[in-house]
């Protein structure tokens, strides 16, 4: 692989990517999630941009970190669908909106609200962030198989991480039904959809999102154990939605 042919930022060529990929934001992750492929090996360390290749249950499939925050997440996607990707499943973590969405929740995302700070740079904000309906249903029907409960509806992709001075629109959104709220949901379907790859979203809610509860009172380690269980779970989700998704 010539250094000249290499895709900015995750370092890897045109071709090189399987149609199917998953993706995350912490590279740590990303080497779990490729610890459960079959011919597991590393085709790329960046920066925050991790990528395996591997297979499950006998199809090609690539994970991919992605970093935080909808910026440099951006970068990745359109950089995996140059590379190959016709698939792209995020797996992450969120701060719950609902009262039902606690901590080890799990929720698949049917469509993000666009607060994300980059992909209003792409195209107007009318144009929606909205997963493919393929890639929904394998989630969900993944998630049936394995009897593991998930909540499906929107999420908020925020461009920020903490809340500054001005007045969030948090309470609005969750008052409105949101979910939860992250920080890249939205960009990845607005990439993917601007280039005809399917995509979507399993995320683990880890507490209650910041603008809720107040800075002070978030705890993402209050429940651990539940977390790290929801966070293995939406991976195995995720693994067995992906080889099931069509590619045409």
């Amino acid at each position: 692989m010539s250094e000249k042919n290499l895709l900015p930022c995750i370092h890897v060529a045109e071709g090189d990517i399987p149609p199917r990929v998953l993706v995350c934001g912490d590279p740590a992750r990303a080497e779990r999630i490729s610890q459960r492929l079959e011919g597991a090996r590393c085709l790329a360390k960046n920066r925050e941009y991790w990528t395996y290749t591997g297979q499950h249950r006998g199809t090609d499939v690539a994970v991919t970190s992605h970093g935080v925050g909808c910026g440099g997440a951006a970068i990745a996607f359109e950089s995996l669908w140059r590379a190959g990707a016709r698939v792209i499943i995020r797996t992450g973590t969120c701060g719950g909106m609902q009262p039902n969405v606690t901590a080890g929740s799990l929720i698949v995302a049917t469509a993000a609200c666009r607060e994300d700070g980059v992909t209003e740079k792409m195209i107007p904000l009318s144009y929606p962030a909205v997963a493919d309906g393929e890639v929904v249903a394998a989630l969900t029907q993944a998630a049936r198989d394995h009897q593991i409960p998930v909540h499906k509806g929107i999420v908020l992709t925020q461009a920020l991480f903490y809340p500054g001075f001005l007045e969030s629109t948090v309470k609005l959104y969750a008052k409105a039904g949101v979910k939860a709220m992250e920080n890249e949901v939205a960009s990845l379907l607005v990439v993917a959809s601007l280039h005809g790859v399917k995509a979507g979203a399993i995320i683990a809610a880890d507490a209650p999102a910041f603008e809720l509860v107040g800075v002070d009172g978030y705890n993402a380690t209050a429940d651990q154990a539940n977390v790290a269980q929801a966070v293995e779970d939406e991976i195995t989700i995720a693994l067995d939605a992906i080889v099931q998704v069509p590619l045409d």
